[in-house]
Formats: structure tokens, sequence, C-alpha cells
């Protein structure tokens, strides 16, 4: 059921298949065939993960972004309505191939292959106005992978912010490493959360560590959320406060999509009224939730949390 007094999310951004190989030494090598522990094809990108969790966590989503209308696409697709998300306002577009991204992961990490087809394809004419007026919050994930909207997130979140709504943003990894500093400053002064990983957040602020962060920071902006991964979580707030929360231990199966899960369950948590430091406790609970499965998408749900962490039941 949806949240009480918490109004429709509305998730925009690009959609993926993820190919996962998983194994303990997933390393490739030049002229040699390894055998793999497992493999699965999964809905993959940053914010249609995001928009699954977000759904798993009782709120009403729409999804708005562009497939190719193909196998890959239709999964998508099939995918995301499965998990609950309202995907009326996806297109599906004949003359794209739809992305796909090649996930190899150990209980440590992954590394990510990505061909990019339509996942920078999504336009500012996708995205009905009318939203806007039924909707309570808009997110978006990967700023640096969706090309054709990145002069147009300014003018979104502006939008957004008149029609009373709460923002927010995760960045991924910048593939030229330009960063687009300038562009994000502006952005930052519209969005209540961006909500980028310790080592994104260091490359885009131009800082040591997170500690530096709040010297780093333009002014006029909203939180800053870093994901720091197995050292858990710090918020770095407007006033100048900087709030840590420790990490959750487990021994991870796959971290596909972890901090996309985090950015769900961070902003559930928000929008239920939880306190900054509840929101953090909450993300890295569903990040570390997320770890325990292969594939992002569909691990975290309300009756996942409560079962993975008890003593947070007083949050659901």
């Amino acid at each position: 059921m949806p949240l009480p007094s918490v109004k429709k999310v509305i998730v925009v951004g690009e959609l993926n298949v993820d190919l996962i190989f998983a194994d303990s030494n997933i390393v490739p090598e030049p002229n040699r065939e390894k055998l793999v522990r497992d493999f699965r094809l999964a809905l993959g990108s940053s914010s249609a993960i995001a928009a699954a969790g977000l759904a798993g966590l009782g709120l009403e989503v729409a999804f708005v972004s562009i497939v190719g209308d193909d196998e890959f696409g239709h999964f998508c697709l099939r995918e995301l309505a499965r998990l609950g998300v309202d995907v009326s306002h996806v297109v599906v577009d004949s003359s794209v191939r739809t992305g796909v991204t090649l996930s190899l992961t150990d209980e440590r990490d992954r590394s990510l292959l990505t061909f990019m087809g339509s996942i920078g394809s999504v336009t500012p004419s996708m995205i009905p106005e009318k939203l806007f007026r039924e909707a309570s919050h808009v997110h978006f994930g990967s700023y640096f992978l969706q090309d054709a909207m990145r002069p147009h997130w300014l003018e979104l979140f502006k939008l957004a912010k008149a029609c009373g709504m709460t923002t927010s943003f995760d960045a991924g990894w910048d593939p030229a490493e330009h960063w687009d500093r300038e562009r994000l400053a502006a952005l930052l002064a519209y969005a209540d959360w961006f909500i980028p990983s310790e080592e994104e957040a260091l490359q885009i602020f131009e800082a040591g560590s997170v500690e530096e962060l709040p010297t780093r920071l333009p002014a006029g902006r909203g939180a800053v959320i870093v994901k720091c991964g197995s050292a858990g979580s710090a918020g770095v707030y407007a006033d100048g406060r900087v709030v840590y929360s420790p990490p959750f231990t487990v021994q991870p199966v796959d971290t596909t999509g972890a901090g996309d899960s985090f950015n769900a369950g961070f902003i559930a948590a928000k929008l239920r009224g939880e306190s900054d430091r509840e929101a953090l406790e909450y993300a890295n609970a569903c990040g570390a939730l997320s770890t325990l499965a292969i594939g992002g998408a569909g691990t975290v749900t309300l009756d996942g949390v409560a079962r993975f962490w008890p003593e947070g039941r007083w949050l659901a």
C-alpha cells in the first residue's frame, strides 16, 4: 500500500538489462575459458533499480524512460510492472536498441561494461507535465549517462520545486571523467538530496575526504548524502552538519544495485518523515540487504527489510 500522505514518486531515467556473471575469481583472461558460479539476466540501470526499490517500500512509482522494441526492452517493461512500477510513460522505440550492462561481480565489488543503446535517449518531451500535479517527489539516476537530459535537469527540478515537490538524484561514474562541475553546482541548488558514492563525491567536488566536503560544496544547496560502501554513509547538510551512519555487516553475494537500493531506502524514509540519522540508517539497511542476492531490482521490500533488520521495524 502507498505510504500515508505520500503521493506518487516520479523516476526519470535510463533503462537497460544487466547481464550479471558472479564468482570469486571473475577477471577474464585472454585465450582462456573460465567457468563462473552463477549468471542472471536482470533488470538494470540506477534509475530502474531505485524505482523498483521505492515500489517495494510501499510507494506509488511512475517511471519515465525509453527502450528499444526488442526482447531486452520488453523484458525491462515486464520486470518493472511485476515489481509494481507504472510503466505507462516508458516509450518503446523500434529505431533504438535497449542498453545492456555486463556486470562481473565478486563478493567485494563489480566491474561494468555498458552498451549505451537507448540509455542516453530520454528527452524532456517524454515527461508529461501532468505527472508533476500528481506526485510529491522526482528522482533520477545516472546523471553522466543520460546524455539527452543533461542540459535539462535544472529546468525539470525548477518545475518540480515550483510544484511543491522534493527532488533527488544520483550521479554514477563519469566515463569521460570530466565531471560537469559547473552544471552540477547549479543543479544542487534545486536538489533536496544529491546521493553520490564516496568516490564520485570526492571527484566531483575535488575533495580529499568526506570530512573535507563541507568546505568544497557550493553554497545554497540541499543535502549531499554520501554512500561509503562497507564504511556506511554520511550526510553533509546545508547547515554544516555532517551525520555519519555505521554499516551493516553482511557477506555480500552481489553488490550490483546496492547504491540504488540505498537511494530508495533514503528517499522512502525521508518522504515518510524520518530524521536525517534515521533515514541514513534505513538506507544502509536497504543497501546491505540488496547485496544478499544476485541482481539489484526487487531485492528490497518492506517485509524484507523488517526481517533483515528487526530493530528497525519502527521505521516501517
